[in-house]
């Protein structure tokens, strides 16, 4: 029979074949006068229990073991049944993230650890604008801070997000991002003054230097988000901030 007629009769797809045919775990079979594939019964029989073995989560690297060497099948199976509850467990893990996302009403692309946080920021009033810079920092700081670094940075964040302080951090970061060429000198002045306040007052939270090297190494990546974000006087104010900080 050709291929098509084997995939139709097992239940799989031609691409299947082929795919299986590639990695090795079934055989080619002889080819007919015309050049087609020409499958017998045991390629049938063969293909059948690569399908129940997929079926158990087996992967196809694996299969052999069972179809050419008759490995022991109990301790197959416990394998089997041990990967398994891994990914149910991970998968646990998972759903659990997503019902504290779903919960915080965050973007699924925020990391769950810092999405009641962002939240919080949009819930004050954070323009749609300020809300997309926000998130992509949290997205990249989370990242480069790293699994140790990251519970600075959520402390961080919480407290900069903390009772009464959500509304003055979203209406400070309204106005950092109200700022064009046309913003009196007078208001990015006290913008500026109002940013290095916080960050000082912030600061004082991270009692992991670690946190703070990791973040720094990768500067020059928050920088050029910052640079790609930002228009050129509000890049200038994030600078001066900076500098005051330099020298604080």
């Amino acid at each position: 029979m050709q291929s098509s007629e084997l995939a139709r009769l097992a239940g799989v797809t031609v691409r299947s074949l082929r795919h299986w045919h590639q990695i090795g775990v079934l055989p080619e079979p002889a080819r007919s006068a015309n050049g087609y594939r020409d499958y017998d019964a045991v390629d049938f029989v063969r293909v059948l229990r690569i399908r129940r073995l997929a079926s158990l989560g087996m992967p196809l690297e694996r299969m052999g073991a069972v179809l050419d060497r008759g490995e022991n099948s109990t301790r197959i199976l416990d394998d089997l049944d041990s990967e398994l509850s891994a990914q149910i467990d991970r998968l646990t893990r998972q759903r659990e993230l997503i019902a504290r996302m779903r919960d915080a009403g965050a973007s699924p692309d925020v990391p769950p650890e810092l999405a009641p946080v962002v939240s919080a920021f949009v819930a004050a009033g954070l323009s749609p604008e300020m809300a997309r810079f926000d998130r992509d920092q949290a997205v990249l700081l989370a990242h480069l801070a790293g699994e140790e670094g990251l519970p600075q940075l959520v402390r961080f964040y919480e407290r900069l997000a903390g009772p009464g302080r959500a509304r003055a951090a979203a209406d400070l970061m309204n106005r950092f991002g109200a700022i064009d060429d046309a913003t009196d000198a007078a208001v990015v002045d006290a913008i500026v003054d109002e940013l290095v306040d916080v960050c000082l007052d912030l600061f004082d939270e991270i009692d992991d230097p670690g946190i703070g090297n990791r973040l720094s190494g990768a500067a020059h990546v928050v920088s050029e988000y910052a640079d790609k974000s930002l228009s050129p006087r509000q890049r200038a104010v994030l600078d001066r901030v900076e500098n005051r900080l330099a020298g604080s």
